[in-house]
């Protein structure tokens, strides 16, 4: 039995998919603790991400909810599938008391290979730099976005993407010590952006009164993109924007 102390924690396993365990205990006191750290283990899988919680005591079962909101939260970054595994009854039990079966798969064995083959992700590709911190960063990502989006016969969403990439290098060149790590993503007509630096704090996109100045502002890039965020991960941060072709 587990001991009654509150405390949760993740340990990972080996598998095609981002397998991890949850042991400890959810209550309030864990919720937080737990919501952030599959939070963060998402952000850093490239593929599906499957949670067992055979481990985990369901001390407080509305809380639950915690895996839809995780589930919620990675949709649009990384956009990789959810699913719990759980073999016992009890937690199944709870987990459709509570409806959280019906936004998150539930399998009863990760080891069976059904849950892998049903969390095969989407068609994606790929494509990422590591930028130097130099006056020139933001001149290669927008080169680099360029030549990407024409590869991907996707002109249409270049001109966006270059002006979101110029806004997040610019953001880590000035409030971090980084290198940005420039990312890009094309799913299902979504063109995500993204940059990842080693700064602990949430990004902020400031206003700037001069429009053709170096950087967006806030008002642009959620003007073009469909949405954006900033999601942490180990060691740093993402900053990430979602766009749309028309």
């Amino acid at each position: 039995m587990l001991a009654r102390h509150n405390s949760v924690w993740l340990v990972p396993r080996q598998g095609a998919l981002a397998k991890v365990a949850v042991v400890g205990v959810l209550d309030r006191a864990t919720y937080p603790q737990l919501r952030d750290r599959l939070l963060e283990f998402a952000v850093d899988s490239e593929n599906g991400v499957l949670v067992d919680i055979e481990r985990l005591e369901l001390r407080e079962p509305a809380l639950t909810r915690v895996f839809s909101l995780v589930a919620l939260r990675i949709g649009d970054w990384p956009a990789v599938p959810f699913a719990l595994v759980t073999g016992r009854p009890d937690q199944r039990a709870v987990l459709a008391a509570g409806a959280v079966d019906r936004r998150v798969p539930v399998y009863a064995d990760a080891d069976a290979g059904t849950a892998e083959a049903a969390l095969t992700r989407p068609a994606r590709r790929r494509a990422g730099r590591l930028l130097d911190r130099s006056a020139r960063a933001s001149a290669l990502a927008r080169a680099f976005v360029r030549d990407v989006c024409a590869e991907w016969m996707v002109p249409e969403l270049a001109e966006d993407a270059q002006l979101v990439a110029t806004e997040f290098v610019e953001n880590t060149l000035r409030h971090t010590d980084s290198e940005p790590r420039l990312r890009l993503e094309l799913r299902r007509g979504m063109l995500a952006v993204a940059v990842s630096d080693t700064g602990p704090r949430a990004a902020v996109l400031r206003e700037r009164p001069d429009p053709v100045g170096a950087g967006l502002g806030l008002r642009l890039v959620t003007k073009v993109a469909k949405t954006w965020g900033c999601s942490r991960r180990s060691g740093g941060k993402t900053v990430w924007a979602v766009l749309a072709r028309r």
